[in-house]
């Protein structure tokens, strides 16, 4: 994929081909401010020179934790200049999870975006002695610290700028000597089974899959790209990072999260990326605001949606449609797909994708009936992301597209997806024996995913091959059981935010369900029904209804899936809490953890299975002061109409 490089050497050449053309918004006290490629170079060398006095050594590594901030990026790419690593943390990780990385890694030195980053890597510190040097960007409220090694951004790149002078030829000397085989970034794994792994990557694996990318989507300089993800997830960082490099677009950084969805707007990216959550969550903002709408703009909009469903996707994928059709959906246009693409931010979105967890069917045809070009890729922290990836025109709900430049993929005997990509991680920081238990000698990466590939070569995710398990006994005995399919089926509806599904081994699928406050919040007060709180509304005998209603619509459809018929849900509760990543109960990337879910309500497994009505539960929560409270409910437990699997004809 093109010529190898580093990610300084292409810095430093849009720094020299395109000094004056933007590289980096920044949304600070509501006004964007624009950082040029030549400011941002000479910002690196500053930083860089001023690390290299600090003591950062080639093939050490340096922690990068914060929110989207051109100084967060600037600092990772001086890091990198000097042959040193950067380990981007998520932001809103506790102090102790930061713990093993700081020692596993032997970090001396880190960069916190603000105060709350510095308290957090301050407390860690107690466990991390050799932590000795922390750089802050944001001064607000650190005025009075005075730990030792803590310092400004300001100072650091102050005393840089004095070196460079002093020093003209050290920046361009220490870039040159960076190789694209070099180590260029380590990713710690979410670590749902243990301590979390770190993913080592080289400028080379990073580089080759962003062009990849770059030139199945014809990526160029013009893009516009809205970096509002944690920098830890590698998925920001293909996009906002290496990607930006390779092509030389521009990345906004928001103001904070609570502002990014009216940065969005502002900006109107043409390139776009979020996972399923994020696209539920606007949907579900949509459908809330048109219910309280007034009934003849309501009646237009609904209109005119099941005109977009009939013809949208046609258009998208450039089959034939009728002229009458063609007319209806581009008064649709003007009436509603566009005013609505204008009120997501998404008005100029030429390309966007979603990964991380499958998307509903239902989700996925409605930004692509109002016009918007979402897709959906594979891949992981493993592999630099792309792996697999959908052109336009095939862009389905039921698979995650085609081997992508480069790729090979081939399916095991177990139905385990096994991938060779330039973009394979080089190995796993410290920990031969898990590198040797997913890298083959050959070169074969084991993705843990079970699928296959499809008649057209698309490839199809089914769940993670542990997860997926075997009824036993009962109606549906020796059937396959995949609880993600479920918990992604039922978390297409609106009012299901989260859900936890059990089965293998046991005769019947039960499952705990979380409801989306807001939207059967608003489903409430449309219909007079008081609540006083989450736990309150989540036990309410008509939401009880509203959610046993989309289980069996999910039951309905599995009935007809000849390999997961035996999945449908016997029974179900809705939880007291909403599941958290500060109680253990999700990863940080919001994942569920199935396993420690499933030991933690213990009591509500038995329940289920037991074939209990109710089930009194008592259960500790984390305030997010650090305080400790408890929330306690009787949960109703229901069951759920299932049907006969439904035989496909010969």
């Amino acid at each position: 994929m093109g010529p190898q490089t580093t990610f300084q050497q292409l810095l430093l050449q849009h720094a020299s081909q395109r000094p004056q053309a933007p590289a980096m918004r920044e949304k600070e006290y509501g006004i964007w401010q624009t950082l040029t490629w030549s400011a941002l170079a000479q910002m690196v060398e500053q930083l860089a020179c001023g690390l290299h006095q600090a003591g950062l050594q080639r093939g050490e590594h340096m922690v990068v934790v914060g929110a989207n901030r051109p100084r967060l990026y600037a600092t990772m790419l001086a890091v990198q200049s000097l042959g040193a690593i950067p380990i981007p943390l998520y932001q809103d990780a506790a102090a102790p999870e930061c713990v093993y990385p700081l020692n596993n890694a032997e970090v001396r030195f880190a960069f916190a975006e603000d105060q709350e980053q510095v308290d957090k890597l301050l407390e860690a510190r107690a466990q991390c002695p050799q932590l000795a040097h922390i750089y802050f960007d944001d001064p607000r409220g650190l005025r009075n610290y005075s730990e030792p090694g803590l310092q400004a951004l300001d100072v650091l790149q102050d005393s840089g700028k004095a070196y460079a002078a002093a020093h003209p030829g050290f920046f361009s000397n220490a870039v040159a000597s960076i190789r694209p085989g070099d180590v260029a970034a380590m990713f710690f794994t979410s670590g749902t089974t243990g301590n979390p792994k770190g993913v080592v990557h080289t400028h080379d694996s990073l580089l080759n899959r962003a062009r990849a990318g770059a030139v199945f989507d014809q990526l160029t300089s013009d893009e516009d790209v809205l970096a509002y993800m944690p920098p830890a997830w590698i998925g920001q960082n293909i996009f906002s990072y290496a990607q930006w490099l390779a092509c030389g677009y521009v990345v906004n950084c928001p103001e904070s999260s609570a502002t990014s969805s009216i940065d969005l707007k502002e900006i109107g990216p043409t390139y776009y990326f979020a996972p399923p959550r994020v696209f539920e969550g606007m949907l579900t903002t949509v459908m809330i605001r048109m219910e309280d709408a007034g009934a003849l703009k309501r009646n237009m909009f609904h209109y005119f949606m099941r005109v977009a469903q009939k013809v949208g996707p046609a258009l998208m994928d450039g089959l034939p449609v009728s002229a009458a059709d063609r007319a209806l959906y581009a008064l649709g246009n003007v009436l509603v797909y566009g005013p609505l693409r204008n009120t997501l931010g998404f008005s100029r979105v030429r390309v966007a994708y979603t990964a991380g967890e499958a998307i509903g069917p239902d989700l996925f045809t409605f930004y692509r009936s109002i016009g918007i070009n979402l897709k959906q890729l594979y891949g992981s922290t493993e592999t630099a992301v792309f792996v697999c990836l959908q052109p336009d025109n095939q862009a389905r709900a039921d698979t995650v597209g085609v081997p992508c430049e480069g790729v090979e993929i081939k399916v095991a005997d177990n139905g385990e997806i096994l991938v060779k990509s330039p973009g394979l991680l080089k190995e796993y920081y410290k920990n031969p024996g898990a590198t040797a238990e997913v890298l083959t000698a050959d070169g074969w990466y084991h993705t843990s995913d079970a699928g296959f590939i499809d008649a057209h070569g698309h490839l199809k995710i089914i769940d993670r091959v542990k997860d997926v398990g075997r009824i036993k006994g009962g109606a549906f005995d020796a059937a396959m059981f995949a609880p993600k399919y479920v918990e992604n089926k039922l978390k297409f509806f609106s009012h299901i935010k989260e859900v936890v599904a059990y089965g293998d081994g046991r005769e019947k699928v039960c499952v705990f369900i979380n409801i989306d406050f807001e939207a059967v919040g608003n489903w409430a007060e449309r219909r007079n029904l008081p609540y006083a709180g989450y736990t309150d509304l989540a036990q309410k005998p008509e939401v009880y209804q509203l959610i046993k209603d989309c289980v069996e619509k999910v039951n309905a459809d599995l009935s007809a899936d000849a390999l997961l018929a035996g999945s449908q849900i016997s029974r179900f509760l809705v939880l007291h809490k909403e599941l958290d990543a500060d109680d253990g109960e999700l990863t940080r990337t919001n994942k569920v953890r199935r396993g420690f879910i499933a030991e933690k309500y213990q009591v509500l497994v038995d329940a289920l299975y037991e074939g209990k009505t109710s089930q009194f539960i008592e259960t500790q929560v984390k305030f997010e002061d650090g305080r400790t409270g408890s929330v306690s409910a009787t949960l109703r437990i229901e069951d759920a109409r299932t049907f006969a699997p439904v035989k496909a004809a010969a």
